[in-house]
C-alpha cells in the first residue's frame, strides 16, 4: 500500500485545477549544486543612497515625502500605463492586444533596516490599511478589472531594493493565475453554494496536519497541494471576498498572522527569509463575486538552508510542478518554530 509520506504521488490543486508531483524520497539526496549568498541583514535605519527612504530623490527625479509611516507612489518604471493607446493585432496565430493599467510602489516603513517580521504588529496594520485604500481607489477606476497586491522579499526573489516595500499592478485584463482561480472558485460556488476555500479550511482545521498557526479570525497553513518547499497561505476563517470587507478585528488578526508567519520563516534558517507573496481576492469588474474567498500566498524558494534554494527547471518547466518534502513535513517544521524573532531570542 502506498505511503504518501514516502512514495511518489501527485496532488491536485482545486484552486487552479493543476497537479503537483511529490517525491518525498528525493529529500535525502546529496546537494552539490549552486548555493546562494544569504542576504546581508545589517542595514542602517536610513540610507542616503536608497531610492525609497524618506526625503530621498528617486532615480527618475521625484523626491520622496519625509514620511513617518507608510508611503505610496506611482512606480517610476511602471510595467503598466494608464494611457496606453487602444489597439490589437489579429493575424493568423499572431495575436496581441493593448493593455492599460497602473503600477504603484508601497513603502511599508520609513526604517530602511526593517522587514515585515521585524516590524510591530500595529505598524503592519497600517500596511494592511494602505492595501485596502489602494485596492478601493485603484479598483474603482472603470478600466481596472483586477488589482494585484504583492511583495518580493530578498534579492534572490528579484527584489531590486532592500527597503521594506511591496507593489500593486492593476490592469484591465484578468491575469492568468487569477483567471484559473476565478474559474475554479466560480464552478465550486455554483455547485455547492459555498466558497471552495471555506470547505477546504473546514477539512484542514479538522485534520490539523498542515495548520501552522491560528487566531480568532485567521489561519496560516501549508496547502495540501503546495509546490514550493515552505509554501504557505494565510486566509480568513470567514469567506471574505476582498480585503476591504475585513472588520477592524480581522485586520488586526491578519497583521498578527502576517508577522507570526514571517518570524517563523526567518527563524527557520536564521536568516532574512526571501519569498514572493501576494493577495488573491475578488475582481474589480463591478460584480459581487461571492465565489471568492480572499487569501494570501507565500512562495519562498529556500529548500535546505539559507544558501540552498529550490530551482524550477527541467521537469518543472517542461512537464509539471514538483516538490520533494511533503506539505505535512514542511508545515510541522514551521509550526514548531518559535514566534520570537531569532535576533531577539
Amino acid at each position: 500500500m502506498i505511503n504518501f509520506s514516502e512514495h511518489p504521488h501527485r496532488r491536485y490543486n482545486p484552486l487552479n485545477g493543476e497537479w503537483v508531483l511529490v517525491s518525498p524520497h528525493r529529500a535525502k539526496r546529496p546537494w552539490q549544486g549552486q548555493t546562494e549568498k544569504p542576504q546581508q541583514d545589517n542595514r542602517p535605519s536610513y540610507d542616503p543612497t536608497c531610492y525609497l527612504c524618506p526625503g530621498n530623490q528617486r532615480a527618475q527625479g521625484p523626491v520622496n515625502e519625509k514620511y513617518t509611516s507608510t508611503f505610496v507612489f506611482t512606480n517610476d518604471f511602471s510595467a503598466l500605463l494608464p494611457d496606453t493607446p487602444d489597439g490589437e493585432l489579429t493575424d493568423g496565430l499572431f495575436i496581441a492586444k493593448a493593455e492599460q493599467g497602473i503600477s504603484r510602489v508601497l513603502c511599508f516603513s520609513p526604517d530602511h533596516s526593517l522587514t515585515i517580521p521585524e516590524m510591530e504588529a500595529v505598524d503592519i496594520e497600517k500596511v494592511i490599511e494602505l492595501w485596502c485604500n489602494e485596492y478601493q481607489t485603484i479598483g474603482s477606476q472603470s478600466f481596472i478589472n483586477h488589482v494585484q497586491i504583492f511583495e518580493n522579499k530578498g534579492s534572490v526573489m528579484g527584489c531590486s531594493n532592500p527597503h521594506p516595500h511591496g507593489q500593486i499592478w492593476a490592469q484591465s485584463s484578468i491575469p492568468v493565475e487569477v483567471e484559473k482561480e476565478q474559474i475554479q472558485q466560480s464552478q465550486y460556488f455554483k455547485q455547492h453554494g459555498r466558497t471552495l476555500l471555506s470547505d477546504y479550511l473546514t477539512q484542514e482545521l479538522k485534520k490539523q496536519d498542515r495548520i501552522i498557526a491560528e487566531n480568532n479570525t485567521f489561519v496560516c497553513l501549508t496547502p495540501f497541494w503546495a509546490v514550493w518547499p515552505f509554501e504557505t497561505m494565510i486566509l480568513p476563517k470567514r469567506p471574505v471576498t476582498r480585503i476591504t470587507d475585513l472588520t477592524e478585528d480581522e485586520k488586526m488578526d491578519f497583521a498578527a498572522m502576517y508577522q507570526k508567519l514571517t518570524i517563523k520563516y526567518d527563524n527557520l534558517f536564521l536568516t532574512s527569509f526571501p519569498y514572493s507573496a501576494g493577495i488573491h481576492q475578488a475582481l474589480t469588474d463591478g460584480q459581487e463575486h461571492p465565489e471568492w474567498h480572499m487569501h494570501m500566498h507565500f512562495y519562498p524558494p529556500l529548500l535546505r538552508s539559507a544558501s540552498v534554494k529550490k530551482f524550477m527547471v527541467g521537469y518543472e518547466m517542461m512537464a509539471n510542478a514538483q516538490r520533494d518534502i511533503t506539505a505535512e513535513q514542511s508545515a510541522q517544521r514551521l509550526r514548531e518554530l518559535p514566534t520570537i524573532h531569532y535576533k531577539k531570542q
